[in-house]
């Protein structure tokens, strides 16, 4: 087995010669990096050494409470200790004050390490966003500083047994109390809905305080424990066995007049947990290259060393020496750095705060593309690796089991894909892309994007496009992003293999786009 080891060539690549991240004013490359450095070598030397274990044992429900594996409490007290989970809470709170872009490159190296201890630390930023976007100033003063020390974690409790993206059925009902709310329900696939690792939990949840529908639902601060210190009336009625992060408590929990905070206004809830899940979903993304630069990681060093057949000279031939085989890593290799691309993209758009309507258009594609790439890539690291990928041993089982999840959760990626067809190409958000096509894809790309576009526009009914106009989408912010890797492939330490897998993605990217374009149109004229 191969430890993890941080991408942070291709990360740094990619944020500062191809994302933009020295247009932002604030941005500091030089201390972004050696934060990076720091990080890098905790999260390899304490974080991921738990990873397999943890795969192995799981977490457990004893008495009501979840018990993390062994060693997970340790490396959280740890993580506490140097000041990891305060890194972008705002200095008045205690935090460090750094912007969104350490949060991206330290999230991505976590998930790479260990995807699940980072599920389980990995809502903090959100809810301290989401407090300071609709929280009072006494709700800022009393939440935000034990997130920022470590001493309590967040959750996000929003869905409910039958009703899973369809909030509108939401049953979980808030009613005022002469102190605040009490919570009564049901909420399930919650992650870390509780652990032994800080000291208190804070639920985010989405509760019902009209039958009006969406516009019925609120958002509440529910911690886990009451003022005077006694337990919350919120308990873990099971933790969901799992196809994988088994070392992240997926928790069913029952809500029975549990004391809450109204965050915002009543009848808002809605707009308030979109702060957390666009979060959420940023964060996802770069799950899926984590996992895709860790396949790609282990199926190339591998792949080198291992002798399989003769060269037509005769001599022993390396996996390597095989064009199929070749084929497969640069595949692997241009999800991670295309996939890194588009995360990066978004969240340098997401710091400058100049283009909205752009963030808010990449913000669906770089989920979709980033988790479909982790499972492509992890699928062929297997199958690079032959016999010994479907072993446990080399732990690419583990990796596509545990990436597998990204496409489903924060929104299935065919949520995503029906909601660009139907709500933001007919707004400001195609404009922003299709602007920003034609400022970077190469030519002509963006005509064909924008007449796809109209084609699909003009349906009574676009959902049957969904799929194939995001693939369509996709292919053509890829080859944007990559002619821009193209192009600065002199600022990698390794150009020659920049240039390569570059080179043959542009090449596919181009085909894929126009084959996308055609059935999209044909599709849309038949109909």
């Amino acid at each position: 087995m191969k430890p993890y080891a941080a991408p942070l060539d291709d990360i740094f690549f990619i944020l500062n010669h191809v994302a933009g991240a020295p247009s932002l004013g604030e941005y500091d490359a030089e201390l972004t990096q050696e934060i990076a450095g720091h990080f890098a070598a905790f999260a390899e030397g304490e974080i991921a050494p738990l990873d397999e274990a943890g795969d192995r044992i799981g977490a457990q429900l004893q008495n009501g409470r979840v018990v993390m594996p062994e060693g997970f409490k340790a490396a959280y007290d740890a993580y506490v200790e140097q000041g990891w989970q305060g890194l972008t809470a705002p200095e008045d709170f205690g935090g460090q004050g750094l912007g969104a872009l350490n949060m991206a490159v330290t999230s991505e190296i976590l998930s790479g390490a260990n995807h699940s201890f980072q599920m389980v630390v990995g809502l903090v930023p959100g809810a301290i966003r989401t407090i300071l976007n609709f929280g009072t100033e006494a709700q800022k003063a009393a939440y935000i500083p034990p997130l920022t020390d470590g001493s309590t974690l967040a959750t996000m409790c929003l869905t409910e047994p039958g009703a899973g993206s369809d909030l509108a059925r939401v049953r979980c009902r808030a009613v005022p109390t002469d102190t605040g709310y009490a919570i009564t329900g049901e909420k399930i696939f919650i992650s870390g809905g509780d652990q032994d690792l800080s000291d208190k939990v804070l639920h985010l949840v989405l509760a019902r305080t009209s039958d009006n529908g969406i516009k019925g639902l609120s958002l509440f601060l529910c911690r886990s424990e009451k003022a005077d210190g006694t337990r919350n009336a919120v308990t873990v009625t099971r933790i969901e066995e799992k196809m994988g992060l088994h070392a992240s408590p997926t928790c069913q929990l029952a809500f029975d007049g549990a004391e809450a905070e109204l965050i915002g206004q009543e009848g808002k809830g809605l707009m308030a947990m979109f702060t957390l899940m666009n979060h959420a979903r940023a964060d996802v993304a770069l799950q899926g290259v984590a996992h895709a630069s860790r396949a790609y990681d282990v199926a190339s060093n591998y792949a080198k060393d291992r002798v399989q057949g003769r060269k037509d000279d005769g001599s022993p031939a390396k996996l390597t020496d095989h064009a199929d085989v070749r084929r497969m890593l640069d595949e692997i290799d241009a999800i991670a750095l295309g996939g890194r691309a588009m995360a990066h993209l978004s969240f340098v758009t997401m710091e400058g705060e100049s283009n909205p309507a752009l963030l808010e258009f990449l913000t669906p594609v770089a989920k979709v593309y980033c988790t479909d790439g982790g499972m492509t890539a992890a699928e062929l690291g297997v199958q690079v690796l032959g016999g010994y990928g479907f072993l446990q041993e080399y732990r690419l089982e583990q990796t596509y089991r545990d990436v597998r999840i990204t496409a489903i959760y924060e929104g299935a990626n065919g949520i995503h894909a029906r909601m660009l067809v139907t709500r933001l190409l007919p707004g400001p958000e195609a404009e922003a892309f299709a602007a920003f096509l034609a400022a970077e894809a190469p030519e002509g790309i963006a005509t064909l994007w924008d007449d796809t576009r109209k084609s699909v526009l003009v349906q009574s009914d676009a959902t049957p496009l969904a799929h194939d106009f995001m693939q369509l989408t996709i292919e053509c912010l890829l080859l944007a992003l990559w002619t821009r890797i193209v192009a600065q492939a002199e600022n990698h330490p390794d150009p020659e293999r920049i240039r390569r897998v570059g080179t043959m993605a542009l090449k596919r990217g181009a085909i894929r786009a126009k084959t996308a374009a055609l059935f999209v149109t044909e599709v849309a004229d038949a109909a």
